[in-house]
């Protein structure tokens, strides 16, 4: 079975769903580098929090613009 990879994600070692989930984590939620790592390795996805934090610099500014994007707009009610 041959799959597809985004050319963004293609020299990473693991999967773009992986590395956008631990991005995602990381900038939708107050976690820490190695709170991530340790949620990722419940599920069995075994990365360093040095990973995880290359990760976030490299896609990170993709994903906190779209969660910035999301927030409700304050008003004048």
């Amino acid at each position: 079975m041959n799959s597809t990879r985004h050319p963004r994600y293609a020299p990473h070692r693991f999967p773009a769903e992986v590395i956008s989930h631990a991005a995602w984590l990381y900038f939708g939620f107050p976690l820490s580098l190695r709170m991530v790592e340790e949620m990722l390795a419940a599920r069995g996805i075994l990365v360093s929090h040095e990973t995880v934090r290359q990760w976030a610099l490299k896609f990170g500014q993709n994903f906190a613009n779209q969660i910035r994007r999301r927030l409700p707009v304050p008003c004048n009610k």
